[in-house]
């Protein structure tokens, strides 16, 4: 850690894990080379100003366009407002609360510029969730979409002395009232690299959210990583995609890259798999973020719009079955780019470009980080063993306060919790989730291996795969839980025809020993498959 600090509050310093507990942090290129003292504002925004790009479109919205200018000058007079009117000091973490809006980016930047820590959370998040972070990460300050303010206020009212503002609303007291007559300008604080810049929570994948700290250092980080090296996006491209800022994919996807490199960003409040598809047919949008289930929802209705702009997809949130990105180069001609990152790494650390995918294949190692796949004892092993995933590079896990932390890093090693494998070539091919490997009859079975078998059959809209505990041979049982097409009829006849498609794809035993028909699966808000409450209600 530097010694310099921009941080008046030092909650999140004082809150880091020991430092003995940290990954290895990997600086060896020279785009990883930063100096010890900058914003990560200074360089996403005002360097656009400075460069004569202030006039160029900068965020697109249903109803309105901005230029960089305009982002730059509201996210100043928001920062006025976060000093000024609510005493807001460098190092405060500051919660921000709507959907994906010209606003809310506004007010993340904001918050940069002060020198605070910015906390977006997801839209629909209600109060029992938001309590649990605002406790957690001590919060005090909040911006909030007036129309998701009710559940904010429950989440508050044991704080007493927590102050929240309202955006998207014309009256007393809301920012866009309080900034009319606030300054364009804003000196942006100069914080350390290593200052907290956001703390980002886990989609709760597998029980109680996590806060991970990224510093500005990391910001930046992830900028010139899977950006620069896979994704290879032009200054004149329109980003969009379907994931909120509040989780780590979209922040990075739907606002960090574009600006980085001068281009413009669609903010859908809804990207819904229609709404989305509008919004590329309408806007021409060229750069597409969003999860597997969404592309294979597009791909049933792609027919009924012109998405002939779009030239990179990228997938990622949780793996992506082969049969989902063949399905979508079918109907379009794209490759979709896959790629695993997490909350805990900030985004993408392995993926391929469209010119060196191998279908299947989550990819490459992404320039400037490193992975490996080891064994239970940390030990690496020889290609095409599987394995733990354990990858490591300039980003890295820094969980708030929290024991796990020495769960998720070993050795100097992030352990996303995923089990893989590695080719002779140096592509990682995904098997499962740690925890949703299957052990059936001494056969190590993988869930998603069965799920992407049984969603090549055209009955299956969504599926998931658990194990669930057979009591007659005290071992476990392979499990589906399948949403079936809308003109399918749900019943043993249709089991049995699915049995025998999975058994003709992949090993007979592999195949699910009971399937139960539902008409939804559990998802965080995110998309991500909740496999953990399957697990937990085949155990009742």
């Amino acid at each position: 850690m530097t010694a310099f600090t921009a941080h008046v509050d030092s909650f999140t310093r004082d809150h880091l894990p020991p430092r003995a507990e940290w990954p290895d942090l990997i600086f060896t290129r020279p785009e990883f080379q930063y100096p010890e003292r900058f914003n990560c504002a200074s360089r996403l925004l005002d360097r656009h100003i400075i460069s004569g790009r202030a006039r160029r479109r900068c965020i697109v919205a249903p109803s309105m366009t901005w230029t960089y200018a305009d982002l730059f000058e509201r996210s100043n007079q928001i920062a006025h407002v976060l000093t000024d009117d609510l005493g807001v000091r460098p190092g405060n973490r500051v919660l921000l609360r709507g959907p994906n809006s010209p606003m809310l980016a506004a007010c993340w930047f904001a918050v940069m510029k002060v020198g605070a820590v910015a906390v977006t959370t997801m839209p629909l998040y209600r109060a029992s969730e938001l309590e649990y972070m605002i406790e957690k990460a001590q919060i005090r300050h909040a911006m909030c979409d007036a129309r998701f303010f009710t559940e904010l206020e429950r989440a508050t009212i044991p704080a007493r002395d927590f102050s929240t503002v309202r955006f998207g609303v014309d009256q007393d007291g809301a920012i866009e009232r309080r900034m009319q007559h606030k300054p364009k300008m804003f000196e942006t604080v100069e914080t350390s690299a290593e200052d907290v810049a956001l703390i980002g929570f886990t989609s709760g994948t597998t029980g109680k959210a996590k806060a991970t700290m990224h510093f500005h250092r990391d910001v930046l980080a992830i900028c010139d990583a899977f950006p620069k090296s896979v994704l290879r996006a032009s200054p004149d491209d329109l980003f969009c995609g379907s994931p909120p800022l509040g989780f780590t994919f979209g922040l990075g996807g739907l606002l960090l890259f574009p600006l980085d490199i001068g281009a413009a960003t669609l903010l859908l409040e809804k990207a819904t798999p229609e709404l989305l598809l509008e919004g590329i047919d309408r806007r021409r949008a060229s750069v597409v973020f969003t999860a597997p289930i969404a592309y294979r929802a597009m791909a049933a209705i792609r027919e009924n719009y012109d998405v002939s702009s779009l030239r990179k997809c990228v997938s990622a949130g949780e793996s992506l079955p082969l049969p989902i990105w063949q399905t979508w180069l079918e109907k379009t001609g794209l490759k979709i780019i896959d790629g695993i990152g997490g909350t805990e790494m900030l985004h993408i650390f392995i993926s391929s470009g469209e010119d060196r995918i191998k279908p299947g294949s989550t990819g490459e190692v992404v320039p400037g980080y490193e992975a490996r796949i080891v064994d239970d004892d940390g030990q690496a092993v020889p290609a095409g063993t599987i394995g733990r995933l354990a990858v490591r590079g300039p980003t890295g896990c820094r969980y708030l306060d929290d024991p796990r932390q020495r769960q998720y890093v070993q050795h100097g090693w992030n352990f996303p919790g995923d089990t893989y494998r590695m080719d002779d070539e140096g592509y990682f091919w995904y098997v499962a989730r740690s925890d949703d490997m299957i052990i059936a009859s001494g056969y190590n079975i993988s869930g998603p291996e069965v799920e992407e078998a049984l969603l090549a059959h055209a009955d299956v809209k969504e599926c998931a795969v658990v194990g669930a505990p057979d009591p007659e041979r005290h071992t476990h049982i392979v499990k589906a839980f399948v949403v079936l097409d809308e003109n399918c009829v749900a019943g043993d006849e249709e089991a049995e025809v699915l049995q025998d498609f999975v058994k003709a794809r992949i090993a007979p035993y592999k195949a699910p020993r009971t399937i139960e028909f539902v008409s939804v699966l559990p998802r965080t808000e995110t998309g991500k498959l909740q496999r953990y409450m399957l697990r937990d209600q085949v155990k009742t």
